[in-house]
């Protein structure tokens, strides 16, 4: 099949791909006045009492805004909000699928940080969530911790955190297999956007000591003055033994690579100066940093990616309708780091019963994830303080 132009051909069809449709019928006269004026007066009256009553009154406790400004859309890069609707729509047909989460997808016109982050707070009333999805770095740490700080529901990077769950869980079982820990676990990461200092934050915060960041220009270390702020708050806690020089000096002796960054920026010969049956995750979609065959003909022992005809397709959808489902069962507050580990732990514990080289993960339309990730994670937000209900 051709994906695209059958896709094209269907999006023209669909003409968008979600559609709302009431709970409840009007049909008579009565129906319309407790749907509306006057019956409806009541809620309203309730919740100006007490706003928390919202959550019972009206769908919100069961409602995610997908939102982005459209500067970092898949691999296509800064293509604007209108061009980032299809994707936002994509992404609420996936939370309604695999977590029964209604989500609605807003693309906001601006790249200011401050009124990206105004806008989004003033709405965060309607809603039970609010997932950021497809915003550019580093803007979109800043972006986040502001929106963190004004709202009083979950604030969840997708591209950050969703990525990085899935990437400890598949490490956690690719290590099993290995037979290594994670504390004595030498890891590169290339890719120092959202979604490498995100893997490289989970991972320490689960006792991973040695990580080297890569970008463009080379290891990244706190030495180097062309860093950026998120640059710079990364290299403070990764790269102890200050190494220096490239991408192919990281890998020599490593144990995992993980690759978020570009087609191509690893080779077989880096691959087999690595050690002793290397993890290798490369994800740049749609093309690897290196191509499975050639990371396996140079020695790997694992091998995932971020593409669906390989196996070990590591996947944000194994994650994030998951983690909502379970933030907005108890009414969190926060999705933290404790959330995000229950929830990698949870994967960890489904691919367990099938654990082999080939199958690192569950599979997506495994129907036992979404419940798993949600039990998880409601269980980590009631033990950390941030559950209301």
């Amino acid at each position: 099949m051709n994906y695209a132009e059958e896709s094209l051909r269907l999006h023209g069809e669909w003409r968008g791909k979600i559609a709302y449709s009431p709970k409840m019928s009007v049909k008579t006269r009565d129906d319309l006045s407790l749907a509306y004026t006057p019956g409806v007066a009541q809620p309203c009256l309730e919740i100006a009492r007490n706003p928390d009553l919202s959550y019972r009154y009206t769908g919100r406790g069961n409602l995610v805004a997908v939102i982005t400004d459209g500067t970092a859309v898949l691999g296509l890069g800064d293509i604007g909000p209108e061009a980032a609707m299809p994707v936002m729509e994509g992404k609420c047909v996936l939370f309604k699928a695999f977590g029964n989460v209604d989500a609605i997808p807003l693309c906001l016109r601006t790249k200011d940080v401050d009124g990206f982050v105004d806008a989004v707070a003033l709405l965060a009333g309607s809603f039970g969530g609010i997932n950021l999805e497809d915003i550019s770095a580093p803007r979109c740490f800043e972006i986040e911790r502001k929106l963190k700080e004004r709202c009083d529901i979950p604030v969840f990077h997708d591209d950050q955190h969703g990525t990085a769950v899935v990437v400890l869980a598949a490490l956690m079982g690719a290590l099993e297999l290995t037979g290594r820990a994670p504390e004595s676990t030498r890891v590169v990461i290339s890719g120092t956007g959202a979604a490498g200092i995100a893997i490289a934050r989970l991972l320490i915060s689960v006792g991973t000591r040695n990580i080297v960041m890569c970008d463009r220009r080379g290891i990244v270390s706190r030495y180097r003055s062309d860093l950026n702020e998120a640059k710079r708050e990364i290299a403070d806690v990764t790269n102890k033994q200050g190494v220096t020089g490239t991408i192919a000096d990281a890998l020599r002796g490593a144990d995992v690579f993980v690759g978020v960054s570009a087609p191509g920026a690893v080779t077989r010969e880096m691959i087999r100066s690595m050690a002793a049956k290397p993890v290798i995750f490369p994800m740049a979609n749609p093309t690897p940093e290196i191509m499975p065959d050639d990371a396996f003909a140079a020695g790997a022992a694992i091998v995932g990616t971020g593409r669906s005809d390989f196996p070990n397709q590591i996947n944000n959808v194994l994650a994030f309708p998951g983690i909502f489902r379970g933030a907005l069962d108890v009414r969190a507050s926060d999705i933290n780091d404790g959330m995000k580990i229950a929830a990698a732990y949870a994967l960890r514990d489904l691919a367990r019963k099938t654990l082999s080289p080939e199958r690192i993960l569950p599979e997506a339309f495994d129907p036992r994830v979404g419940a798993a990730v949600a039990a998880a994670v409601s269980q980590a937000a009631r033990a950390s303080g941030v559950a209301r209900i």
